[in-house]
Formats: C-alpha cells, structure tokens, sequence
C-alpha cells in the first residue's frame, strides 16, 4: 500500500519559522511533525511525500532516519487532488492520502480495515467538533455513509457535527477524477463528483485527538497534547543547562535556560539562550536565538538567529529583522510579520 503525504504549502501562517525550515520539519517534542504521520502508517507502507518547497531537509531526512520515502516534487502548485495525480505512477492498489500537517490519534489499520468492510470508493477520517458553523461537516447516514457535504451551516440547520479530518482511504479509479497538471481540491471538487456519481463513499469517525497545526496557537496546542500523552511536564533535548522552570513545553538542544526564568507553554528549538528572570509564555522560539534578561516573550514567534535585547516586552509578535528570503510568498497568510528591535 502507499500513502501520499501532502506536504507541498509554505506554511506562511507559521512565519517566521517556516522561512528557515519546511513545515513538516517543525518539531514536536524535539521530532519533525512528519515523523509522528510516519509513525502512524502500518509497517511496510510506500511513504510519497508531495513537496516542494524545502525539500533537501525532508530527503536528508528521511537518509539520516533510514526511513524509506521519497519526495515527490510538484512542479507547480497543484492542490490537494493534483498532488495526488502527480503521484499516479506510483499507485498500484488501495491507497492513503494524509494531509502533512494534521495530527491525531486515528489508527491507520482500523481506517483502512473499515475502508475495506464497507467496500468503499473512498473513506474520509471524521472529527466531531462544537463549532460547526465555522466548517463544512458531513451528512453521513446510520450506516456510515457520506452524502454530501455541507460548509459552515447554521447550527441548527447541520446535518451531524462531523468534519473531514484530513485522512483518505481511496481506490485507484478516483484518479480518473483527476485532470493531470491542474490545481485541483480533492475536498471541494473531487470528492462531492464522487459523490454525486453514486459511489460508496464512506466516514470514519475516531476519538482520541485531532489538531490542524496551521497557527501558532495549534502549533503549541500540539506539543501539549503530546506531552500529556507521554505523562511527561516537559521535554529537553541533550546537553542543556535549565535552571529556570519549565512547565508543559519542550526545549530543544543545546539550550541554556537561567534562573528565576520560567518558560510556558512554549516550543524552545535547538541553541537558544535565555537569560535571567525572563517569561515565555505560549510562543516558539527558532533555533540560535538570544533572549536577554529581565525579558517577556508572550503569544509570539521569534525567528531563527534573533537577539531580545534584555527587558524587551514582545506580545502578539512574530519578530524576524532580516530579508525574507528569495521564493517566499510577500503575501502572507494571517497576521504580517513585523519587526521587533
């Protein structure tokens, strides 16, 4: 079996830490965020991972893990079902679609048993969630299946409280769906012809835990999410030095924490600095950052080589005082990034 990983977006809602690094190689508890989609797979899966942007760290990656995958490249951007036809040759059977930046605790063996059960076309993961009307959910009946989609309905007016969570199970005749070398939505365009045309197209509804890493607050969400996981209060990577307190965040390398400095809810990545009575409290910190003392760094994300001059107040900022680099999208996607001396 295969499964394509889509992992082909800049991730610019992260910015300014996917300017220096890919977004699925933001960790998690010190691991790049793919590892956790690799982890899930049954044993012996064909692993493609549509890409582009950065791809160099996620091959050096997968040689340095001994991981057998390989980088699919898009040539151009190509969407969710693009992606997938792109990857077309490889296919040869019964086949997965993950989206990269999804992470949960769906079995991937149950998702595919059920798949295969119900001798289905396609089977979607499914999430309950309380805010219906700020997604499309699914009107799925008894039997589990899907028979049409219906986007950000009135609360009273949703036929279930079921979103897509991001997980398809697909028979390979779905790529005759697909027109070769065009964007195209597997969600909004493929999935509802399917549909229509009468195919058994089926949910999958799981419990556990289910985050979109897309935004600074899903992103530390995440990293807690996995901590109470793992019974744990914080991670620290090697050779670090933390005198201060840590609480429900992981530290990456080579950090060097000071006393009477607490650190919250956060993400530290590998050699950061940070001086005395300083508070981070639910941000990210890049990698060779320098926090001087008598600091605050509140709901914030600063960029990898940053100096925080001693007694700097940072909130609701992403601070990154270089040139954005060469290829990056200038039109950002939620909050612009500004600046911070």
């Amino acid at each position: 079996m295969q499964a394509i990983i889509l992992a082909g977006g800049y991730g610019t809602r992260l910015s300014p830490l996917t300017y220096t690094i890919a977004k699925p190689m933001l960790p998690l508890l010190n691991e790049p965020m793919i590892k956790y989609l690799i982890k899930s797979l049954p044993k012996g899966t064909e692993i493609i991972v549509a890409a582009n942007y950065k791809k160099e760290q996620l091959e050096d990656f997968f040689e340095k893990e001994g991981i057998n995958a390989f980088v699919n490249t898009e040539p151009k951007p190509l969407g969710t079902a693009g992606a997938v036809k792109n990857a077309e040759k490889y296919i040869d059977g019964t086949f997965l679609v993950l989206n990269g930046d999804i992470i949960s605790s769906i079995n991937m063996r149950n998702f595919i048993k059920y798949h295969k059960q119900k001798n289905a076309k396609v089977t979607i993961s499914l999430w309950p969630v309380k805010n219906v009307e700020e997604y499309g959910v699914v009107d799925i009946d008894s039997n589990g299946k899907i028979t049409r989609f219906v986007e950000k309905p009135a609360r009273h007016e949703a036929p279930s409280n079921l979103i897509n969570a991001g997980a398809y199970c697909l028979e390979p005749d779905i790529l005759d769906y697909i027109e070769k070398d065009k964007f195209t939505s597997m969600e909004a365009e493929i999935f509802p012809k399917v549909i229509e045309d009468g195919h058994p197209f089926f949910g999958f509804t799981f419990n556990g835990f289910w985050i979109d890493v897309g935004r600074l607050s899903s992103y530390i969400e995440a990293n807690k999410i996995l901590l109470k996981r793992k019974r744990k209060k914080y991670v620290s990577g090697e050779n670090c030095t933390i005198k201060g307190t840590i609480k429900q965040s992981s530290i990456g390398n080579n950090c060097f924490i000071d006393e009477g400095s607490s650190i919250i809810s956060s993400i530290i990545y590998d050699n950061v600095t940070v001086g005395k009575n300083v508070l981070i409290e639910n941000s990210v910190i890049a990698d060779n950052v320098v926090v001087e003392s008598c600091s605050t760094i509140k709901n914030s994300i600063v960029g990898e080589g940053e100096i925080i001059r001693e007694g700097a107040k940072i909130d609701d900022e992403k601070v990154w005082n270089k040139p954005i680099p060469s290829g990056y999208p200038r039109r950002q996607i939620g909050n612009v990034v500004r600046s911070k001396a």
